[in-house]
């Protein structure tokens, strides 16, 4: 295992540290428990978003912290949910009497976490909605989730839900604004090599140079198939016709398109990706409207891709282009 890092025990915490040095104008990072939060929070009158997840994954959710975007968000060790302690004292950290959103990735931990979190921000007499992201067509079921796994499209729910409280809107409109992301968008990945969790110190799963696994998790969970290496228009090809088939696109469509890094994939690879997603997209009659293109949920240093797809009407439109400043997302400011 070769990787920058020191104690493997320490790396999240570690971590955390250079956020807090690096970013001191956007976050404040709090320790014991864990949690990031935009530097002026909690904002008076605002609902306050919050997300979280295992660590690995960044820049989720931490990086996704400011305005525009997240209000807080909580890191778990590695691949880790986050601890209801985490999610609680965050939870409580961001209300100013709006109430709070939590967008819950659907994986089996982080929901029993976030609800049980939710139940004890709600004794204290704060609102909390929490909507659960399941957009990801590959698998019904994996290793961490009952039913789909939340993906690509938290992304995006979490700047137009962070443009839609900035706006002003009520903690039950904010909420069915990240239902309709939930609801309209779809996602699918592939890996060309496994990670090494650091604490583990060898790879998650062997995958041979000749073959490449089509529809895996972001912990590195087994998708639809494994099989022999193919070109990137053939890859492209089976992640896009079961995401274009599974919700009911039609001609005339606008939809964003989303084409994300697994964290070792150099951005000359994922603008090929981009190329032939954005031409079969052309091909079924719709038109993409807006994109985004780089490693923003990654699997540590594993090589692969993942794409998604949001179908777009006028008010995801105006939240996706209202200003957003995070360290790692930023426009209109």
């Amino acid at each position: 295992m070769k990787k920058l890092i020191n104690n493997p025990e320490n790396a999240v915490v570690e971590e955390l540290q250079g956020v807090a040095a690096a970013h001191p104008d956007l976050v404040k990072v709090h320790f014991n428990p864990n949690f990031v939060v935009r530097a002026d929070a909690p904002v008076k009158g605002k609902v306050g978003i919050l997300s979280g997840g295992g660590s690995g994954h960044e820049p989720m959710h931490g990086g996704f912290v400011g305005m525009g975007m997240l209000d807080a968000a909580c890191p778990g060790a590695v691949f880790t949910s986050p601890t209801p302690d985490q999610m609680l004292e965050a939870t409580k950290a961001i209300d100013a009497g709006a109430g709070v959103l939590h967008i819950v990735k659907n994986y089996t931990g982080d929901i029993m976490n976030f609800e049980m979190a939710a139940d004890l921000a709600r004794g204290e007499g704060i609102q909390v909605e929490s909507v659960v992201i399941d957009d990801d067509v590959a698998v019904k079921d994996s290793l961490y989730t009952a039913g789909r796994r939340g993906v690509g499209s938290t992304v995006l729910a979490e700047k137009v839900c962070g443009a839609a409280a900035e706006q002003g809107l009520s903690l039950a409109q904010v909420a069915d604004v990240c239902k309709k992301v939930k609801d309209w968008g779809r996602s699918m990945g592939m890996a060309l090599t496994s990670c090494t969790v650091p604490h583990v110190g060898k790879p998650t799963f062997d995958l041979p140079e000749n073959e490449m696994e089509i529809g895996i998790g972001i912990h590195g969970e087994p998708g639809r198939v494994r099989m022999e290496l193919k070109s990137a228009d053939e890859i492209v090809e089976m992640l896009m016709e079961p995401i274009i088939s599974d919700i009911p696109y039609k001609a005339g469509d606008e939809v964003l398109m989303f084409v994300n890094g697994m964290g070792g994939t150099p951005l000359l690879e994922l603008y090929i990706v981009y190329r032939k997603a954005y031409e079969i997209a052309t091909k079924h009659g719709l038109k993409v409207v807006r994109n985004m293109v780089g490693p923003y949920i990654t699997s540590l240093e594993m090589a692969g891709t993942s794409i998604t797809m949001l179908k777009m009407d006028d008010q995801l439109t105006k939240l996706w282009d209202a200003p957003v400043k995070t360290p790692a997302l930023r426009w209109g400011v």
